[in-house]
């Protein structure tokens, strides 16, 4: 009698972080993990706004691993959540990755979302998801960075899967629904897909007007990237397509720094690790 086989099992990791306002700061006021996914303790490196840097202890993500995050910011809250480094997605040998992240800001509360970029192996089966859910009055300035094989040493996504989607929600409405399935190599090259480009990102800020939109246009940027800004009702949206990460890096963090004070009234402070 044949002897059914499981299925390889990876890590299974759940986080889940509350942030509220206590007396003029935010406290992270929930925590709950199971599985190794945790945080730092909070910083407050200006005043009262909380920052956080999100761990992955095992350093990296494989087939069968599945993780879970879920951030609640309660009103007058104000967190920003960063990473000490990459996500790497490494090859598989059949099954899928599943990385999925729920942000839930409530109304005048304020969440800044900046983690690192992601780095898609060669061979790497996995579905990314990111889910952003506003309620009116919320505010929301954040990024999401997918590098595709490893340009460093010439390695492109020519084999694997991978189903990246991010969705922004206010009071459950649509503001952007957004899907990239990449299926062994194909949507990679031409003009209707990544043009040939391994790094491909997307800044989002809410709040935003036309004078906002017309500010990121005049920004200089870099030759090496290509990129653009539009106007989705008051979700200013940043699309970019490079060969590497640094310059992104680099065009983010202006365009965030030029954003700031004039969507939340705050100049821009970079998280400590982003220097180290």
């Amino acid at each position: 009698m044949a002897v059914a086989r499981a299925e390889p099992q990876g890590w299974q990791a759940r986080l889940e972080l509350g942030f509220a306002e206590r007396s003029g700061r935010t406290r992270l006021a929930h925590k709950r993990q199971f599985g190794p996914l945790t945080v730092q303790r909070p910083f407050y490196p200006e005043g009262g706004v909380c920052h956080c840097y999100l761990l992955h202890p095992p350093g990296g993500v494989v087939g069968g691993d599945r993780l879970e995050v879920a951030v609640q910011v309660g009103g007058g809250a104000h967190a920003l959540i960063t990473t000490p480094g990459a996500a790497k997605f490494y090859r598989s040998a059949g099954p899928r990755a599943e990385q999925v992240q729920r942000l839930m800001v409530a109304a005048d509360g304020v969440l800044e979302w900046f983690p690192q970029e992601n780095i898609l192996f060669s061979g790497a089966n996995l579905r990314l998801h990111t889910a952003v859910e506003l309620a009116a009055g919320a505010r929301f300035l954040g990024w999401e960075i997918q590098c595709l094989g490893r340009p460093a040493v010439a390695e492109r996504f020519a084999v694997g899967q991978a189903d990246l989607r991010l969705d922004v929600r206010r009071d459950g409405v649509p503001l952007l629904l957004e899907r990239l399935w990449l299926d062994h190599g194909a949507g990679l090259d031409g003009p209707t897909g990544l043009r040939g480009y391994p790094l491909t990102a997307t800044l989002l800020a809410t709040g935003a007007a036309a004078g906002d939109l017309a500010a990121v246009r005049t920004h200089a940027g870099a030759a090496e990237i290509l990129w653009g800004a539009t106007l989705v009702g008051d979700l200013l949206v940043v699309r970019a397509l490079a060969q590497g990460s640094e310059p992104v890096h680099r065009l983010f963090t202006a365009l965030w720094g030029l954003l700031r004070p004039r969507l939340i009234g705050r100049p821009a402070c970079a998280p400590r690790i982003w220097s180290t």
